[in-house]
């Protein structure tokens, strides 16, 4: 700098934003108990939920034989929604657990 003292107005923005309003929706009644249920096992395509999901799976088996396991996937990577399987599960599950990986 020279010396000058030219003051220079700037702007600044405030970058955390605006939230979006939400409407909060009520849990889903639970079931008494989960034998004779079909509980989906959905893998996310993300990192390795797959391999957890499976050993879910084998759990039920071996502690839980009352309860049916189907393993589903995502049809395309977990960003992007699954309408035909949300369809599905609704048609035909009882429950489901999501493997999100990690």
């Amino acid at each position: 700098m020279d010396g000058s003292s030219t003051a220079t107005k700037i702007s600044v923005l405030n970058p955390v934003g605006y939230p979006p309003k939400i409407t909060k929706k009520a849990l889903a009644k639970r079931p008494e108990n989960l034998d004779g249920k079909l509980i989906y096992l959905v893998d996310c395509r993300f990192d390795d939920s797959d391999k957890l999901l499976r050993q879910v799976g084998d759990w039920f088996e071996a502690n839980m034989p009352g309860v049916k396991t189907k393993m589903v996937a995502l049809s395309n990577m977990y960003q992007r929604d699954d309408p035909t399987l949300w369809e599905d599960m609704k048609a035909n599950a009882d429950g489901a657990i999501f493997g999100v990986g990690h």
